[in-house]
């Protein structure tokens, strides 16, 4: 008995390595704008992912659907493997159809293990399979220490990552695809007549939290990776292995206010202070050194088929004062074009906007362009930002230098 109990132990060890799931938690926050670590606290334990894995499994969609080969009004087949699958699940049968857009939301709202089954049979010949595309997607995003095993996050011994690894994927999705970021922000949605309600209670509680996706299964315990912006500032936030859904969610929101009033206090982060704050005791100071450190490093964003070649992520806005609008982004050099010059001529009736530009992003299976109306002041450029998304349009303010092509916000 005692050696069957001590082998239990070593596997269990082998499989967390350092981040035991039933002990203390792991957490990170970033800035959102350029990706600087803000606040860690075992950032790189090894932990279960539970349904946080459902975001790579959303970014190789949203990858599909900006490069044209696949659309929201698809129509997918539902195997008896994707209908089968446990709850949390929309209840699809098998030998039916679903749409992408459905199915999205669905993997969102729901958090549908069924549903994100279903994506992943589009683009894999199994489940099994996508997961080997989904964990080379995660090396190249940088999570160095990802391994997926399934598309929804159902429990798998060897699925593995750290909060830190998720807080980069968080970034991937929010600069990559800020036409499809919006969708997380909702916190119902309408299918078969039915109303369909979410997880996400910070959605309802925390003041300017507008995403991303929650996670729990026995093993991982709760686990969250969340947005929020205050006064043109935005964190994301990633915290892993909490006991209870409350003391998840009250760690978060305590990350995020703490890390928005900084920001908005200044632009040199005071590190130590916002552990303190954070944490409730004095802080090392070996957190303090960490203020003059970059979190992002240069990488190789991954897309479903190809690589995009990244440049490294600045730290500061650019010393010539300009901000951009970045308005969307689009497979077709003259729908990106036409959309920045229709954004911009609205626009110049009421502000002094002088120019559009076209970002172009080289990928492995073909090119993307950014529409952007550039030449405004920061102000300016918030203003209009804040105005076109209460008229549902996307919208991300950036940095107007041409060295960027990462999209800051």
């Amino acid at each position: 008995m005692f050696r069957k109990a001590a082998f239990i132990l070593l596997f269990l060890g082998s499989v967390l390595g350092t981040g035991n799931v039933q002990a203390s938690t792991s957490s990170i926050m970033v800035n959102a704008d350029n990706g600087k670590i803000m606040y860690e606290s075992n950032a790189d334990a090894v932990r279960y992912p539970a349904s946080l894995t459902k975001l790579m499994t959303l970014y190789i969609t949203f990858n599909a659907l900006e490069n044209g080969h696949l659309k929201l009004s698809d129509k997918l087949k539902v195997s008896k493997v994707a209908a089968g699958r446990s709850p949390s699940k929309l209840g699809v049968r098998a030998g039916e159809t679903i749409s992408v857009d459905d199915a999205i939301k669905a993997v969102i709202v729901k958090s549908a293990n069924d549903c994100a089954t279903v994506l992943a049979e589009h683009f894999s010949k199994s489940e099994a399979e996508f997961a080997v595309l989904m964990t080379k997607t995660a090396k190249k995003l940088g999570m160095n220490h990802t391994i997926f095993k399934n598309a929804s996050g159902l429990p798998n011994s060897q699925q593995k990552t750290t909060a830190r690894d998720m807080s980069k994927l968080a970034m991937a999705v929010y600069h990559h695809f800020p036409q499809y970021y919006k969708l997380f922000a909702m916190k119902s949605f309408k299918y078969k007549g039915q109303t369909i309600t979410g997880h996400n209670h910070l959605l309802d509680t925390f003041s300017g939290a507008d995403g991303m996706k929650t996670g729990y299964t026995a093993a991982s315990g709760y686990n969250i990776i969340t947005s929020a912006k205050r006064n043109g500032k935005r964190v994301i936030a990633v915290t892993m292995g909490h006991k209870y859904l409350n003391e998840r969610d009250k760690k978060a929101a305590l990350m995020m206010d703490k890390g928005l009033i900084e920001l908005k206090k200044s632009k040199n982060i005071d590190i130590a202070g916002l552990r303190e704050a954070i944490d409730g005791k004095p802080t090392a100071v070996a957190y303090a050194k960490n203020e003059t450190k970059l979190a992002a490093k240069v990488k190789n964003i991954a897309v479903a088929s190809g690589n995009i070649k990244s440049e490294p992520v600045q730290t500061k806005i650019v010393s010539n004062g300009k901000y951009a609008l970045q308005v969307g982004a689009f497979s077709d050099y003259k729908r990106a074009k036409n959309y920045a010059l229709s954004i911009k001529n609205s626009l110049a009736k009421k502000y002094a906007v002088y120019n559009i530009k076209v970002e172009k992003v080289q990928t492995g299976s073909g090119t993307m362009y950014r529409s952007k109306v550039v030449g405004m002041a920061k102000n300016t450029a918030n203003q209009i930002c804040s105005n076109m998304k209460r008229q549902k349009k996307n919208c991300l303010v950036v940095a107007d230098n041409t060295s960027l092509n990462l999209a800051q916000k």
